[in-house]
């Protein structure tokens, strides 16, 4: 329980520095680090410490993060903590697919959720032009599209994982699946119910109406960052409109 509680801290107070010597805390911060080196570690007496230092620490501001955590995105490969818990470091140039990684992250916090402590990084998504922060603590997640990527600065994501019995492989063939190509972007359109000049009916603010579909994952400008939409479909109408997720309650066949 403590091995995991500093392993996915953001910050650490060591208390009651007054009762024990400079060489037991050399000691102890030594061992906190070894289980979480990206954690700062703040000693104090009679837990008084400014409440700036724990609150309000924009976690997910990505330049206040590295400006307190410059090793926030370190990915120098595998890390041996102690004997039951250590860290995986993933970083993959180009673009994910922002579905696929939902999907995957998903899938992987429900069925490792215990086994994975924290995990951490920055994505680079697709039809985006921000960075995807995210963290996570064991089932809990939460991540936001942050800081715009700088001209020249190569596109790339980079992924920290924290947690016990970790499985290198099965985390980076996880991750791999969801880059962005042209391979994986034909076996998505595979995937969906209606090929191109399908008559359907979809359901819009007034009620069911009729169309066509002319065009799979469609995308304009006025869409969220990395949304990518399963049909744009050409109503009886002549209006273009395109359906957010490829379920019957949306999109069904005319």
């Amino acid at each position: 329980e403590a091995v995991e509680q500093v392993a996915f801290a953001d910050r650490i107070l060591l208390n009651k520095t007054d009762l024990v010597s400079e060489e037991d805390l050399l000691r102890v911060e030594k061992r906190l680090k070894s289980i979480n080196s990206q954690a700062p570690v703040q000693r104090c007496t009679k837990a008084e410490v400014s409440p700036d230092w724990v609150l309000d620490i924009g976690a997910f501001d990505l330049k206040r993060v590295i400006e307190m955590d410059p090793e926030f995105l370190n990915t120098e490969g595998e890390h041996e903590h102690d004997n039951s818990v250590s860290s995986i470091s993933i970083i993959q140039p180009g673009n994910v697919d922002l579905e696929l990684v939902q999907k995957w992250v998903g899938q992987l916090l429900q069925e490792k959720g215990a086994q994975i402590y924290r995990m951490k990084g920055v994505l680079s998504i697709s039809n985006a032009d921000e960075k995807f922060v995210y963290q996570a603590v064991h089932m809990l997640f939460r991540g936001n599209f942050d800081d715009k990527w700088e001209a020249g600065e190569p596109r790339e994501s980079k992924l920290v994982f924290i947690g016990k019995n970790l499985d290198e492989k099965e985390l980076r063939d996880g991750f791999n699946a969801c880059i962005d190509t042209p391979e994986v972007l034909e076996k998505r359109i595979k995937t969906l119910r209606f090929a191109m000049g399908t008559k359907v009916e979809c359901k819009t603010g007034g009620g069911w109406v009729k169309g066509e579909v002319v065009a799979h994952m469609y995308r304009d400008e006025f869409m969220p960052p990395g949304m990518v939409a399963p049909y744009q479909v050409k109503l009886d109408s002549g209006e273009l409109i395109w359906a957010p997720e490829d379920v019957n309650n949306l999109i069904r066949k005319g």
